[in-house]
């Protein structure tokens, strides 16, 4: 495998796992402490990751209990779940905070599947653009008369072979996760 096939899969190996890592903060019915992953508390003035201030388990599939270290720090995390774009309301009880999750309707699974359809569009874009960038790179080694067109050639077949297998997993990451939100 050339060096430029090489750094092209190893990006598009970072565009499917931030792929991934925004598919789980989709919340699909049940309980998944990732969909906190993305809220921020404001901690004596810096804004801090909410899973590196409290203790998150799930006791149930539809709840999510979050135990903070620093029992002073509830209202503020209660406010930040309040103010994300989670839609659910925190239960506060003194000691901990409580998320329960509603069974999803029909409308909300198509809204869901919907959203999982654009962000894989959006991840199979970002490996499209690295291998355009690959390709370029090809041709201006080609320009500077590193390369032959037959290496060329041959370079722009492997990094189309490593796009296409990864806009599949893609693709295979997507209809994995809508399952998963048309499950009841």
């Amino acid at each position: 495998m050339k060096p430029e096939t090489k750094k092209a899969e190893e990006k598009m190996q970072k565009a499917l796992a931030a792929l991934n890592s925004n598919f789980n903060t989709i919340r699909a019915g049940r309980a998944n402490p990732a969909v906190l992953d993305r809220i921020t508390v404001e901690y004596y003035g810096t804004p801090t990751p909410l899973n590196q201030m409290a203790a998150i388990s799930v006791p149930d599939p539809r709840t999510l209990m979050i135990s903070p270290w620093d029992r002073s720090t509830l209202k503020s995390i209660e406010k930040a779940i309040q103010t994300s774009d989670l839609g659910i309301n925190p239960n506060n009880d003194g000691s901990v905070i409580r998320l329960v999750f509603p069974p999803m309707t029909s409308e909300r699974r198509s809204e869901l599947a919907k959203e999982v359809h654009k962000m894989a569009e959006d991840g199979k874009i970002a490996l499209r653009n690295i291998r355009r960038d690959a390709m370029d790179k090809l041709k201006a080694q080609k320009k500077n008369g590193e390369i032959t067109e037959d290496d060329v050639k041959d370079g722009e077949k492997e990094i189309q072979k490593v796009t296409d297998k990864y806009v599949k997993e893609a693709d295979a990451m997507a209809d994995k996760k809508i399952k998963e939100i048309q499950e009841i």
